[in-house]
């Protein structure tokens, strides 16, 4: 199987490319810019991959709010090249996309699943729910997978940093930690979610897919594990969404029902305290 794989430098797309079995082609940004409709087209035409992973995106929730159109560019804009190449060329496309495509009903408190509908309340979410709709219109044989709290670098790459990653650094460095409490969601290993992303692509059952390690936690219930773990007594305060005051709207609950992959025949991922236990005992902090 050819696989090309976008977004090949981030955190998703760097554990995908050692998870992937086959004629694998990478690209990052500088290599191939995927808002430009006539470069995808030419680009794929060219390589005929069975398989197009897109691990690229606008993941700056924050940012999204200053710059909506560079967050709607990459998210909704370029899948639709994706997605229309896709078709044109008979490839799968494999997109991911994120728990943040809900967020409206502020009472929930029962994990979502694929079947419920989703409510954005950030530009971030609106982009990436467009972005999922665009593939359903344009490109019949793909998989969405929504995914939650992606942390666990294990490439030796040191880039963007992660939940895991900052909360460390500032620990160690001695420095007070605020950690919102009232928001809940699924942290998850990324290296699971590469693997699991592996298998869903040999079934041919096309479609959306909710896919994080199992279990719940607030972030402030996260950080805590994180020093637990790591054995590192720091001062950890948990605030509010209000008094942390971020300039995106963030869902109250976000936490995905992941019982479709389970009964689609796959194995589910593991609770999420397991996970990142794995992950801290092979730990480097950054320098």
């Amino acid at each position: 199987m050819k696989i090309v794989i976008l977004g090949s430098r981030g955190l998703l797309g760097r554990a995908l490319s050692r998870t992937l079995v086959g004629e694998v082609v990478t690209f990052d940004r500088a290599s191939l810019d995927i808002t430009d409709a006539d470069a995808v087209r030419s680009q794929f035409a060219q390589l005929r991959p069975d398989l197009i992973v897109n691990a690229a995106g606008w993941t700056d929730v924050d940012g999204a709010e200053a710059n909506p159109d560079l967050a709607h560019a990459a998210n909704a804009e370029a899948v639709r090249n994706l997605a229309i190449t896709c078709s044109e060329i008979d490839a799968t496309l494999l997109h991911f996309s994120t728990d943040y495509v809900f967020g409206g009903d502020s009472t929930r408190q029962t994990p979502y699943r694929e079947s419920d509908a989703p409510a954005p309340i950030n530009t971030y979410g609106h982009s990436k729910l467009l972005g999922e709709n665009i593939i359903r219109e344009h490109c019949p044989k793909h998989f969405i997978l929504r995914t939650c709290g992606l942390y666990g670098d294990e490439s030796g790459t040191k880039g963007k940093r992660n939940f895991v990653d900052a909360i460390l650094a500032k620990a160690l460095r001695g420095e007070p930690l605020r950690v919102v409490a009232d928001q809940f969601c699924t942290p998850t290993l990324v290296a699971d979610l590469a693997r699991a992303a592996s298998q869903v692509t040999t079934a041919r059952a096309y479609g959306l897919y909710h896919m994080t390690n199992a279990g719940a936690c607030s972030w402030f219930e996260f950080a805590e594990e994180i020093l637990r773990l790591r054995k590192i007594a720091a001062k950890i305060s948990p605030v509010s969404t209000a008094e942390y005051a971020a300039r995106a709207c963030r869902p109250a609950y976000s936490v995905l029902d992941c019982d479709k992959w389970r009964e689609s025949g796959f194995e589910p991922l593991r609770p999420w305290r397991d996970a990142l236990g794995e992950h801290l005992e092979k730990y480097e902090p950054e320098a």
